[in-house]
């Protein structure tokens, strides 16, 4: 398997890369620098925000394909908000559906998703078979991961949110991205997010970051033999 695993900053990736035993190497790209590691693994730091994670994602993605080599699946990971009581801190998430949750248009009716105006995509969907394997290896709880350029940080926003999208567990700003990228290249997807933090109002007190990374690392160990035996047929 040749995977490209995309976070959004260097504190993800390395987080993914304590999984492993064996160190990475830097390998340079235009744009983008991968932390190959020696099991066919490689880690991207993609950015912040769904058109950087995007544009990053792509890079790579190309890349490997001009060099003969293609990515067999592309996860995105990291730390993000979790929907309480469901998804709680410390908590971990796997996507069913891979959700824009703003692109569209706000209407006197409320609000119409890009898809109800007749053109472009609002949600992917990974892999079902690989979506239930993860979930039964690491524990996570499956469900929408909600993509936003903005994060919530009040009561109101969140309970919108959970309003437009009520299977949403999760919230992060970089799955939709990296999700449109693998589309473009026929490449499966994944997502898998660590809770840090409810989703609502703005508590810096209340995050649990060095946790979160704690279960992400925990969790990609658990990944790795799922992914290695997963059939990249299942698309």
């Amino acid at each position: 398997m040749h995977l490209l695993v995309a976070t959004a900053v260097p504190a993800e990736r390395d987080a993914v890369a304590r999984a492993f035993p064996a160190r990475g190497a830097e390998v340079r790209l235009p744009g983008i620098v991968l932390h190959r590691l020696p099991d066919g693994w490689d880690l991207l730091a993609a950015g912040v925000g769904p058109a950087r994670a995007a544009a990053s994602t792509a890079a790579a993605l190309t890349a490997a394909a001009l060099d003969g080599t293609p990515y067999d699946l592309v996860v995105s990971t990291g730390i993000g908000g979790g929907f309480v009581p469901e998804a709680p801190v410390g908590s971990l998430v796997v996507a069913d559906a891979i959700t824009a949750a703003d692109l569209g248009a706000e209407t006197a009716d409320g609000f119409l998703p890009v898809t109800e105006l007749g053109f472009g995509t609002v949600t992917h969907h990974p892999p079902a078979g690989l979506v239930a394997a993860v979930a039964g290896a690491t524990g996570a709880r499956a469900g929408t991961v909600l993509t936003g350029s903005t994060v919530t940080g009040t009561a109101a926003r969140a309970g919108l949110l959970r309003e437009r999208h009520p299977g949403a567990l999760a919230e992060a700003m970089e799955g939709f991205g990296v999700a449109e990228a693998a589309a473009a290249h026929g490449v499966p997807v994944l997502e898998l997010r660590a809770v840090s933090n409810p989703v609502g109002p703005r508590d810096r007190a209340a995050w649990r970051i060095g946790e979160a990374l704690a279960a992400l690392t925990d969790a990609v160990g658990k990944l790795a033999p799922v992914l290695e035996s997963w059939k990249p047929h299942e698309r």
